[in-house]
């Protein structure tokens, strides 16, 4: 058996486990969890630019 087998069934065997760990409701929470985080964070930065727009 060559290295290179060696080294790819092993990439797959822990892909595989990976995987299967993963069920498309925590997928999608995590995705909405980025969504609403990503609005927080720019609604923030735009209330904060407009604090900073009066101040000066």
């Amino acid at each position: 058996m060559k290295m290179n087998d060696i080294r790819i069934g092993t990439l797959g065997g822990t892909l595989c486990s990976i995987w299967a760990s993963f069920s498309l409701g925590d997928v999608m929470h995590t995705a909405l969890m980025a969504v609403v985080g990503t609005v927080v964070s720019y609604l923030t930065s735009r209330f904060l630019g407009r604090l900073r727009g009066r101040h000066k």
